[in-house]
């Protein structure tokens, strides 16, 4: 029996909105992400991990994920995922080429359940990695929205590889890619039970504790408060604190992710009627539901599928 290929670690993700290339200075002003590139209606953003890029903003008429970037460790790991997505009888708009763009590199893409373009690369021209204190270093989850959260997640676990990490009661589960190390994080895609697709929030890792807290402290000298936390979840072990871009997308300051042991961890189910399973540190109390309706996002209709490519 052929072993599955896992999809690898994940390098980022690029967003679409209006006029979403406007809101580059908050990115870098208040954020603390670099421009690592400019095209005509695109910045490419980078943190001071290796990443050439972490997070893109581009012009769109809608508002929605353009496409989760995801990395491999080579060419041949790109052809074999490519080769598996295929007979899983997958979408792909895009097989293995050169990839055109600042970075370089080699990859393809594969539409999801709900019409997600995930981007799969590898030969990426890599930046020197720059430790700053109190600045993001890379972006370690998304979380999805979705409407059939047990067809998509079978559909990540079967299609890509994905492993279950835990649950979080009925309405959520978190998944964790492959890892060149013995651990792994927690999860770097997460799905939540919604009525339309959408993106949930997108969290960009800190060094340490300390980082956290002070990454917190710079947002509100800039006038821009937290809108849920600091508070510590139970999944993952995180700490977290919400923000919300001036497009409207939800972002996250996290540090501390739990690392998954492959050999011994089993998933669990958290409860969410439990404050102390939900927020460690009991400071932060439930979301809003301001917080819960932001979260929601706007409905994504993504990307139609066109025929696969061969």
């Amino acid at each position: 029996m052929t072993e599955q290929v896992r999809a690898g670690h994940l390098r980022g993700i690029v967003m679409r909105a209006p006029k979403m290339t406007a809101t580059k200075e908050f990115y870098v002003d208040s954020w603390g992400l670099t421009i690592a590139a400019e095209e005509d209606g695109a910045v490419y953003l980078a943190a001071t991990g290796a990443e050439p890029f972490v997070y893109g903003l581009t012009d769109g008429k809608d508002f929605g994920i353009e496409y989760i970037h995801m990395g491999m460790p080579d060419r041949a790991g790109i052809d074999a995922l490519h080769a598996q997505v295929v007979a899983k009888g997958a979408h792909v708009p895009m097989a293995p080429c050169d990839l055109d763009g600042p970075f370089g590199g080699y990859g393809f893409e594969v539409l999801d359940p709900d019409f997600r373009r995930l981007r799969f690369s590898c030969d990426l021209r890599m930046r020197p990695s720059e430790p700053r204190f109190a600045y993001p270093r890379k972006v370690t989850h998304c979380v999805l929205n979705t409407p059939d959260m047990e067809a998509t997640e079978a559909w990540y676990a079967d299609v890509l590889g994905f492993r279950i990490s835990d649950y979080s009661a009925n309405e959520m589960v978190f998944l964790r890619s492959a890892s060149d190390m013995e651990t792994s994080d927690h999860h770097c895609i997460a799905l939540v039970r919604a009525p339309y697709a959408s993106i949930n929030h997108v969290a960009f890792e800190m060094a340490g504790i300390d980082d956290y807290m002070r990454g917190i402290g710079r947002m509100r000298q800039k006038g821009l408060t937290v809108t849920w936390g600091p508070g510590r979840h139970g999944p993952g072990d995180n700490p977290f604190a919400y923000f919300v871009s001036p497009s409207g997308f939800v972002i996250e300051f996290t540090s501390e992710v739990l690392q998954i042991d492959e050999e011994t961890h089993e998933a669990q189910v958290w409860p969410r009627d439990v404050p102390e399973k939900m927020d460690q540190w009991m400071t932060a109390g439930p979301p809003t539901p301001a917080q819960r309706a932001v979260m929601m996002g706007r409905p994504d209709a993504g990307f139609p599928p066109r025929k696969a490519a061969e």
